[in-house]
Formats: structure tokens, C-alpha cells, sequence
């Protein structure tokens, strides 16, 4: 008879996780009010969508193998793919008898505007959705926020990411990467990067270039402390996801105390100035990425929508 000098494990190799077992959300959950808002805004959409259609002017780039669109505010990525081919045929007689294999090699969140690009074969589609999950594709944003002014200039935020009991998408500490959720998920990690372009329009709109990180780092263990003095500015801050996690610029933006204008899931003002807002206020403004078939390097940059133009003071 073998004796161990071991701990003797009583528990079943494959117990339930109870509750406690459960890595703790940190951020706050859906805020009630939101559920409504967002039905409504997404009648409004479904409504505008169906009646959608690409103009010239929607069009950043074209070649034989891809198309690089700016996509509106309030429209479905669905919607904007399906237009593509009326479009493509008013465009010449020889694509009115063929159909390209159209994919969406990205998509931006309904009320997201900006560049979202379509492939015009499963080839095409195939090695570009390779370049994103390999982080090969680089991405940046541009967003209204409402909240206490920063005192950074730049900053770059690591955390955890996943879904919560409900199914809502919420931060995480970074410690709990790789750990179950009640859904059977993991918490997968997610990182942005963020440069302050102006508070309350004082401030000139930076070039785009590659972030340069430095020691402004915060690492999420715990709940951000809400800032006690209740000030409300306008910031217009660029973001530079280093992960590409649902809702992620949203979520940061939440976590730093600065929710954009107009996300009512994650704590933005629904209402500003006397003045309501139909959508939330980010802009995917540029991708960049090796050619899929060239090899050579592109990026395509979505004009500045209106409110960010106002954010900012013109040179």
C-alpha cells in the first residue's frame, strides 16, 4: 500500500465554477435608461440602412481587389456591403454581369463612423483577415469624450475584456486574463493607446503618426475612482488599439472617466447642451496594412466628421 505525503484533493475534477469562482467586472453594468435609447436608435438605423446607397463620395480607394469606404454614422456595415454592387455597376457596363465575392474585412459598430474595407474575393478576404488576427493592421480613432480634462497628454491602458453574466461587454483586471466567465469565455486582454488632441477646443488637431508609448502606462486591477468634482469638458482625444476586442475604445474611454458623447451603454451623455444625441461620437479615422496582393504599403484615411472639426481650434 503507497502512501503520498501530498494534500488530498476531495473536490470532483470537473466541479461547476460557483460565483465566487468568477472574475469580478470592473466596470459598472449597462446603465438601465440604455436598453431603450439603444432600441430606438436601432429602429431609426434598420429604417435609414434599407435605403442606403454608396455614393463616389463614400469611396476612399478602389482597385481590382478591394474597396475602402467611409462609412456614415447611423448605417449598418451590412447595409454599406450590400450596396457595393449597384454601385460597382453604375460604375461600368462590364461589372453589371459579374458579382465579386464581397466580404467585410472589418466592421465598425453602428454608430461608428470611418473606414471599413471590402474585399472583392475570398483570397483577397482570407489574407486580410489573416493581417488583422496577426496584429498586422494598424488602426486609429477619433473621439468626443465628455468628462473631466485629462492631465496626460498620452496614455496607454491594459486590461482585461470579456462578457458578463448578462452577456454585456465589460473591463477587466488584467490579472483575470485567461480566466473563465459565466458563459464558458475567457477574459481576453485588451490594450489602447490615447494622445489628447483638445479640451473644450483649445487645442490644434496633431498629424497622424505612429504613437510613440511612454512610461504613462495603467495596468486595471481594480474599479477606477470616480472623479469627485462632477466637471464636465469636451476632450477629443485619437486612439490607437493595440488589441482589437468589441467595444474596446468605448469601454477605455469608461474606464478613464471620459465616456464618449452619446454612448449611452457605457455612461456617455445622452443629452449635451441642450442638444441630444442620435448616436455615439467616434470615427475610425485611418488602417494601414500591407497590400493583400501587392505587398505594398497603403492606408486609407476617413475625412473628420463634423464634431471633430468643431473640437478644435482650425491653424
Amino acid at each position: 500500500m503507497s502512501s503520498s505525503s501530498g494534500p488530498i484533493n476531495l473536490a470532483p475534477q470537473n466541479a461547476p465554477l460557483t460565483v465566487q469562482n468568477y472574475p469580478t467586472p470592473l466596470s459598472p453594468p449597462l446603465p438601465p435608461i440604455s436598453k431603450q435609447i439603444e432600441l430606438a436608435r436601432a429602429m431609426t438605423a434598420s429604417s435609414i440602412s434599407s435605403l442606403f446607397a454608396l455614393s463616389r463620395s463614400d469611396i476612399l480607394y478602389e482597385d481590382q481587389w478591394l474597396l475602402a469606404v467611409n462609412k456614415p454614422q447611423g448605417i449598418y456595415c451590412e447595409a454599406v456591403l450590400e450596396s457595393v454592387p449597384r454601385f460597382l455597376a453604375d460604375l461600368s457596363e462590364e461589372a453589371k454581369g459579374t458579382l465579386p465575392e464581397l466580404h467585410l474585412a472589418n466592421r465598425l459598430d453602428r454608430d461608428t463612423s470611418g473606414v471599413t474595407v471590402i474585399t472583392k474575393s475570398h483570397k483577397v478576404a482570407s489574407k486580410l483577415v489573416k493581417a488583422f488576427t496577426d496584429h498586422k493592421v494598424k488602426k486609429t480613432y477619433i473621439a468626443l469624450c465628455v468628462g473631466s480634462a485629462p492631465k496626460w497628454e498620452k496614455i496607454t491602458i491594459k486590461s482585461g475584456h470579456g462578457r458578463s453574466k448578462f452577456g454585456a461587454w465589460r473591463v477587466y483586471a488584467a490579472s483575470d486574463v485567461g480566466r473563465t466567465l459565466p458563459g464558458g469565455s475567457v477574459v481576453r486582454d485588451m490594450e489602447t493607446s490615447f494622445e489628447l488632441l483638445s479640451v473644450n477646443g483649445q487645442g490644434n488637431f496633431k498629424e497622424l503618426r505612429e504613437f510613440e508609448k511612454d512610461e504613462n502606462v495603467i495596468v486595471v486591477e481594480e474599479k477606477a475612482v470616480k472623479d469627485a468634482d462632477g466637471k464636465k469638458d469636451e476632450i477629443l482625444i485619437r486612439a490607437f488599439p493595440q488589441s482589437g476586442r468589441t467595444h474596446q475604445i468605448r469601454l477605455h474611454c469608461q474606464y478613464l472617466g471620459i465616456s464618449i458623447r452619446g454612448d449611452v451603454k457605457y455612461e456617455g451623455v445622452y443629452e449635451w447642451k441642450e442638444k441630444i444625441y442620435d448616436g455615439h461620437e467616434l470615427h475610425a479615422e485611418s488602417l494601414s496594412f500591407e497590400h493583400p496582393i501587392t505587398g505594398l504599403p497603403v492606408m486609407f484615411c476617413a475625412p473628420l466628421p463634423s464634431w471633430a472639426k468643431e473640437a478644435v481650434q482650425p491653424l
